[in-house]
């Protein structure tokens, strides 16, 4: 029988502490395992409580009475307390009343501190070492401090360790995902013997009772190597159940593993010549260098930052033996029998996993050959996406990358309910996001683009910056776009860091349909665009974000524009009927309109659609492409609804400049009007179209004038005038 135990934190262990003087922040619901092989450990029973790292002894209704950081609050009548958030407690009901979720967004503030890149490998090990020291009794979930109290209606989601077994995995990531989820982590003690399918009993014991308490909702399982068989396992036997399986190289490929012949030779090795063991696992492990960058400033000059990575990879190595402590000989022997147990359980079951996957699989994984097995995997499971890290090694959440969070949200797996919202359920991009894609990843394009910003004032003046924008929405941008989109890196970064609002662009829906995915497939820009709070072209998701007050980015012209022939650069491709003008004015939405120019000085346009359907061959994939793409527009409306979707022939140049021009808003509010009469509602259209025109004619001759429209000439700039961020431009 499942004994429940609550364990109010701070225990012993440093990285769970809380100021003494303070309640305990959070408890935790621990579920620990009934057996006989316990009976002789140092297992907690159902009566006992540790709160504060003391012992106390109660009764069963005593212990059900205790909730909120360890308060008696006791009411006999409800029903018993299941988790809620990061460690809170809430009485369940077995059912979760319907109710409009909110937005994410009007929660979470925009460049939000995820904590990503302050915690490194190293806490890894020095946390578990502290973890163990009390170690004992059968396997339990426990919730680190560091994840917080999440939002309201977030889903759970179940970490389950790898070869470990310590639970600490996601220590990189905890105040990220403790921030959108209810962490539980699963702790397996160092001389704990549970066969597989008792950690499978376990974990399917805790997933029914979570699901009881919140039918409607999702439930997560992040599994780490082994965790990754155990997750699948679990998974092919709650078919029912709405789950979302994260797999982090999987040991489903255990049997052609490099460590299954190793298994005997452990076995024999002695006891005192264990010690070396963690140093030579080491290499294979992970990524010590991957494992050393996380949290290095990125922005240090190279030798500071070679000076830095050197102090860290020593520091590492200094903490390797931790290894033969978490994992001793015995344990380590067990555990790879349990791994090939649990390999040869899960594959058998394959077939009956139903839940949503989602298989992150490392290139320099030198312990199971996680890269081949992404591809059966994907080919054996009903609903598998998998993204690919070439650079990673085995243990790919301890090392330098992404977030986990980042991952979840651009692969657009995060949900609070049976289907993807991506408005209500979109989460704002972090800080650590907002800096790697526009200051390290997209480093050459900020430098190359050299964006000048441009606005227009209530009285018409034009000035540099946004502060012609207003900054209270519904805001809606309605510009040209550029050959691919050239300019939405520059835009909404420039927009971003200059006004700390995040434009929600409205997008072609191929980007989402990850029709041309692989087994390889990396993480992407497509990927980065839903990161970004991109959503696909749709009245429902155009009505919410309007409804929600946004700012959102609104190309007519649509991919016809971005995907112009040759001659068509700077000029209008739109629909000759507005589609957008009355939504707008329904919410009292302020139009901006906007013109932008540059892409003719980065890149040059060599094969347009007439060009390529000259080449046989190109011209029927092309044709075969355009077939099976999802039509956003009517087709009868003309060459703007009927563009076929393709990749067109560019060369580089020598880079020139980008420039924006805002155009004097528009305010719809109380233009009833517009919502009544077609007519009035078309003049608008027309008057937003001219604007946008007049903008680009204005930017066009006004950057003949720039002395550092050349990207050498502001290079130079740069160099002598190193502490000025921003290089001039022409004179307004």
């Amino acid at each position: 029988m499942t004994s429940l135990l609550l364990k109010a934190f701070p225990v012993s262990l440093p990285f769970l502490r809380a100021p003494e003087s303070s309640k305990p922040q959070f408890q935790v619901k621990v579920r620990s395992l009934d057996r006989d092989e316990a009976s002789s450990s140092t297992a907690f029973s159902s009566d006992s409580v540790l709160l504060n790292g003391r012992s106390f002894t109660r009764g069963k209704d005593e212990v059900e009475s205790l909730f909120d950081g360890g308060v008696e609050q006791k009411e006999k009548s409800m029903s018993p307390l299941v988790a809620e958030g990061n460690g809170r407690l809430r009485l369940s009901s077995g059912g979760e009343k319907s109710r409009r979720k909110g937005a994410i967004s009007e929660d979470m503030d925009v460049l939000w501190d995820d904590g990503y890149g302050t915690k490194t490998v190293k806490d890894y090990l020095i946390a578990s070492k502290d973890m163990i020291r009390q170690d004992g009794g059968p396997p339990r979930w426990f919730c680190p401090v560091e994840c917080g109290q999440p939002l309201e209606d977030s889903p759970v989601l179940l970490f389950l360790p790898g070869t470990d077994g310590v639970g600490l995995g996601l220590t990189l990531h905890h105040k990220a995902l403790g921030k959108v989820f209810e962490v539980r982590c699963l702790h397996i003690p160092v001389y704990d013997r549970t066969p597989f399918q008792g950690l499978v009993k376990f974990v399917e014991d805790t997933l029914k009772s979570e699901h009881s308490s919140a039918p409607n909702r999702p439930i997560y399982m992040v599994g780490d190597s082994f965790g990754g068989c155990l997750a699948l396992a679990v998974a092919a036997r709650n078919p029912q159940i709405d789950l979302v399986v994260i797999l982090v190289n999987p040991a489903t490929s255990f049997t052609r593993s490099q460590i299954q012949p190793l298994l005997p030779i452990l076995e024999a090795m002695p006891n005192e010549f264990h010690s070396v063991v963690p140093y030579l696992l080491s290499g294979i492990m992970g990524n010590p260098l991957k494992m050393a960058m996380v949290g290095l400033e990125d922005r240090l000059p190279p030798r500071e930052k070679i000076e830095q990575l050197s102090g860290k990879l020593t520091s590492l190595l200094d903490y390797l033996f931790v290894l033969s402590e978490i994992i001793p000989k015995e344990t380590l022997v067990w555990k790879l029998k349990l791994i090939q147990t649990g390999s040869s359980y899960a594959n058998s079951r394959l077939h009956a996993v139903k839940a949503e996957v989602l298989l992150l699989a490392s290139g320099q994984d030198f312990m199971l050959p996680s890269k081949n097995e992404a591809q059966r995997l994907k080919k054996g499971l009903q609903n598998c996406q998998v993204r690919y890290f070439k650079d990673n090694g085995h243990t790919l959440l301890l090392e330098e990358g992404l977030s986990l969070l980042t991952i979840i949200k651009g692969v657009g797996k995060y949900r609070r309910s049976r289907k993807v919202d991506l408005v209500m359920d979109y989460v704002p991009p972090s800080k650590s996001e907002f800096e790697r894609i526009f200051f390290k990843d997209g480093r050459f394009m900020q430098a190359v683009t050299g964006t000048v910003m441009l606005s227009t004032l209530e009285d018409g003046r034009i000035v540099k910056g946004l502060a012609g924008v207003p900054a209270q929405g519904p805001v809606l941008l309605v510009g040209y776009h550029m050959l691919m989109g050239i300019e939405l890196h520059s835009l909404v970064g420039e927009y971003l860091k200059q006004k700390n609002i995040l434009l929600r662009g409205i997008a072609h829906p191929e980007i989402f349909g990850g029709r041309f995915e692989s087994s390889s497939s990396e993480f992407n820009f497509q990927d980065w665009i839903k990161v970004m709070g991109g959503v696909p072209v749709a009245a429902s998701n155009f009505f919410k974000l309007l409804s929600s007050k946004s700012h959102v980015l609104l190309y007519p012209g649509g991919a016809r524009e971005a995907l112009h022939y040759k001659g068509e650069a700077h000029k209008l491709i739109w629909p000759e009927q507005q589609e957008f003008v009355r939504m707008a004015a329904k919410f009292g939405a302020t139009i901006v309109p906007f013109g932008g120019v540059g892409e003719d000085d980065l890149v040059e346009l060599v094969l347009d659609y007439k060009d390529l359907m000259n080449i046989p061959i190109l011209n029927n994939y092309i044709r075969d492409i355009a077939r099976s793409a999802p039509r956003v527009r009517d087709e009868t409306k003309g060459e703007v609804a009927n563009q076929e979707l393709f990749v067109p022939g560019l060369l580089p140049k020598v880079p020139g400049r980008m420039y924006f021009l805002f155009g004097k808003p528009i305010e719809t509010k109380g233009r009833e009007d517009v919502l009544r009469n077609r007519e009035e509602a078309h003049q608008l259209y027309l008057q937003i179209k001219s604007d946008v025109e007049m903008n680009i004619d204005y930017l066009l001759k006004k950057r003949e004038k720039d002395p550092y429209r050349n990207v050498f000439d502001r290079m130079v700039y740069r160099a002598l005038y190193p502490s000025l961020q921003e290089v001039p431009t022409f004179d307004l």
